[in-house]
């Protein structure tokens, strides 16, 4: 598709239509995964009808088991890196929609487990469209997740476009252009009829939301600290993330979804990221955190021998506002807001499940329009 095609009379609503959703075949990669889990119980909420693949629970505890989100679906255990078993997940399942989002998501663990994260980013993206490609005959829409670190990142001040050079300096990053080029080749060698498949990519990144208890990842430290009453240790406070909460790019996603479905012209990369002044540096996101938690939050930083990490990460956004209409239904300030009522709850032993859909409730009626 030719990134400069003219924008559409009339793009799309840019939210999410639960008529769309409800009864829709839907095959969901990584849902026992952080940002998985939230879209589990979302397209349950919309009434999909959806099943999940995925190998394990990557964490304990894990929104998955807290929210119990397994209750509402189907879920098939397999790994992405067998092809034998996402073909016939794809065939049991028959999905309409295919949203691939297992992963390994974490730069840290790619430099210990650099073959793992290229197995499971790259192959793990190929075995997914091509059992698409070979079994798939009632999928119309195929969405693959990759991230905003998937460009070649030369630390500038302004926001990277989806025509970026795609690159990564370390195992994960790297994995990720990778995915991305594997989702060009396949829409151009085998989902490129107008009838067909639709295939599109989805980039974002830095999430936060209730739920995370991801290794290595800033609010999850934050919040472990926290609930513990210990000291908490933050590396590199002055780098810069285009920091959003998780329902946002996963808003992006079904509405990228919904587009596709209509109109191939669709079937392209997407941006969905922050406004940009929710780019905020690492310290200024704890000392926020710290003003939000009921009680006392230390912190101090973390001087040691890390990895190197780019300072600077924008995404530019535009493609997504001008033609799907869409928008983060949360900034920064409500996204912190959610997520540390969403600790403070889970530490009290509130009924998880109700407060995510409440969360989820509360996004959705802020992104409707007016």
């Amino acid at each position: 598709m030719d990134d400069r095609a003219a924008l559409p009379e009339e793009p799309p609503r840019g939210v999410v239509e639960p008529d769309f959703w409800r009864g829709r075949r839907v095959l969901l990669t990584g849902h026992t995964g952080f940002k998985g889990a939230w879209l589990a119980l979302w397209l349950q909420k919309l009434g999909a009808e959806l099943t999940g693949f995925s190998r394990d629970v990557p964490t304990e505890p894990s929104l998955f088991e807290l929210a119990s989100v397994g209750q509402g679906m189907r879920s098939v255990e397999g790994d992405v890196r067998d092809p034998d078993a996402v073909a016939a997940a794809v065939r049991s399942a028959a999905p309409e929609v295919v949203i691939h989002m297992a992963a390994q998501s974490l730069v840290r663990r790619s430099f210990a487990q650099p073959r793992e994260t290229y197995e499971t980013n790259v192959m793990g993206t190929v075995n997914v469209l091509d059992a698409v490609r070979s079994g798939g005959a009632d999928v119309r829409v195929v969405v693959t997740v990759t991230s905003d670190k998937c460009y070649e990142n030369r630390e500038w001040e302004w926001g990277y476009r989806e025509n970026e050079p795609m690159g990564g300096d370390d195992p994960y990053s790297s994995s990720k252009g990778c995915a991305e080029l594997v989702t060009t080749a396949f829409r151009r060698s085998f989902f490129s009829a107008p009838g067909g498949t639709r295939l599109a990519s989805a980039r974002a990144g830095n999430v936060v939301g209730g739920g995370d208890w991801g290794e290595d990842r800033l609010l999850p430290d934050i919040m472990r600290g926290a609930l513990a009453g210990e000291e908490v240790r933050i590396r590199n406070p002055a780098a810069i993330r285009p920091w959003q909460h998780v329902l946002s790019p996963l808003s992006g996603y079904l509405v990228l979804a919904q587009a596709l479905w209509d109109s191939p012209e669709h079937a392209t990369a997407w941006n969905f990221g922050p406004a940009d002044e929710d780019a905020r540096p690492v310290g200024w996101i704890v000392e926020r955190v710290a003003e939000l938690w009921p009680r006392e939050l230390r912190w101090t930083h973390d001087d040691g021998e890390h990895p190197r990490e780019a300072r600077y990460l924008r995404l530019d956004s535009s493609r997504a506002h001008a033609r799907l209409g869409w928008r983060p239904p949360l900034d920064l300030a409500s996204a912190l807001e959610a997520t540390v009522a969403w600790y403070s709850r889970s530490g009290a032993g509130a009924d998880m499940r109700a407060v995510t859909l409440a969360q989820i409730d509360a996004a959705q009626q802020h992104a409707a329009p007016h």
